[in-house]
């Protein structure tokens, strides 16, 4: 029995992660460390922590004391840390929280798991390290940059972050190699594309789109919508890091990517008309409309839901044109591949959101709406 420390788990990808972990690996005891920030939601992990499997507690990555009393009581055999603050909107607004949770709370993370870990020295004087441990770092196909119209990124090419929160992503990662190289320390990196699925807070793009749908609200696209994401189901990314906490190489990076290339003006329209057809296929769904708007046989109308409710908004600051990730080094290597297209994932996920409309009311309450009008409408 191999006990994880998965920071950052109340979180869209990381809660996704534990319930896969827990689900899938008998083997495995979990702690969760989250500070329950607005995109963290206890709510999200409530059933997978009610067990003898799973334990929660309540924390800042960057609280040193915290941190080094986990790893006392618990004897952590791996980190996996998704801990981090991720949108980009937010962090050209306040770069400095980007900085402290991205940077510092990784770097600190690392040292608690050195202290913890290290048994002794080599003859060559570096570290020796408690066998079987092994640090993760979650990471971004953000940290290399903007493509053109053609290319993948692939491992090997140059870091060029062009956002705060790209920039603090990268910098993370660096000091993940450094501690390997520097130290020897047992450690793994992936790189995902943007993923999509359950459990996604709605200031994204899918969740946000859907939310906006259901209230008959506008559909803001930054700029003319060309900018292209490879997109990734959520739950096949969860397959991918264990993989690579389990079988990867120490010290080496790992790109994990669905091969789904989209324009962001794509992906809206796709959203309309996936969720125009749901409702005509099973009219159960519209009873989660916001908007009641009656049709001419008394039956609540969908007919507004359509191309017209999208609206394009000014563009992103340092906006990067395209991300197409190549995963042929986790293929060859674990044998990974991305079992869900998007034509599958897209219908999963928004059928998931129209059947669980509590948690989305739960995790924007407060001051979701005052930050969803900052956002698009510049007040």
């Amino acid at each position: 029995m191999k006990t994880y420390l998965v920071t950052g788990a109340a979180g869209f990808i990381g809660a996704n992660y534990i319930k896969y972990l827990l689900k899938n690996y008998p083997d495995v005891k979990i702690v969760v460390l989250d500070l329950l920030t607005y995109a963290g939601n206890l709510g999200t992990i409530a059933k997978d922590i009610d067990n003898d499997r799973c334990t929660f507690h309540r924390g800042n990555i960057g609280d040193r004391a915290l941190v080094d009393s986990l790893f006392a009581e618990y004897k952590f055999d791996v980190v996996v840390n998704f801990a981090a603050e991720s949108h980009v909107d937010r962090s050209i607004e306040n770069p400095q929280l980007f900085l402290e949770t991205n940077i510092l709370g990784t770097q600190n993370l690392l040292d608690s798991a050195r202290k913890a870990w290290v048994t002794g020295k080599d003859e060559q004087g570096y570290p020796t390290w408690r066998e079987g441990v092994r640090y993760h770092q979650v990471s971004t196909d953000e940290v290399y940059g903007s493509l053109g119209d053609e290319g993948y990124f692939t491992e090997d090419t140059p870091l060029c972050p062009h956002s705060p929160y790209s920039a603090s992503k990268t910098s993370a990662d660096l000091f993940v190699m450094a501690y390997h190289d520097t130290f020897h320390m047992p450690v793994t990196i992936t790189r995902c594309s943007n993923n999509y699925g359950p459990y996604h807070f709605p200031e994204k793009l899918i969740p946000l789109i859907i939310k906006n749908i259901l209230e008959g609200k506008k559909l803001p696209v930054y700029g003319d919508g060309s900018n292209v994401r490879d997109w990734l189901y959520v739950e096949d990314h969860c397959k991918a890091i264990e993989m690579v906490v389990r079988n990867g190489r120490v010290g080496q990076v790992y790109n994990v990517g669905g091969h789904n290339e989209k324009k962001n003006i794509e992906i809206v329209r796709l959203t309309i008309s996936t969720i125009h057809r749901l409702m005509t296929e099973t009219p159960e769904y519209r009873k989660v409309l916001k908007k009641k708007e009656l049709g001419a046989d008394g039956q609540l109308s969908i007919d507004w839901i359509n191309d017209s409710l999208i609206t394009y908004v000014k563009d992103r600051l340092g906006h990067d044109q395209r991300y197409a990730i190549d995963p042929t080094k986790i293929k060859e290597e674990l044998g990974w591949y991305p079992e869900t297209t998007f034509e599958v994932g897209i219908v999963k996920t928004i059928e998931w959101y129209l059947n669980n409309q509590a948690w989305v009311e739960e995790v924007t309450s407060g001051d979701y709406q005052h930050y969803y009008e900052r956002m698009y409408t510049g007040r």
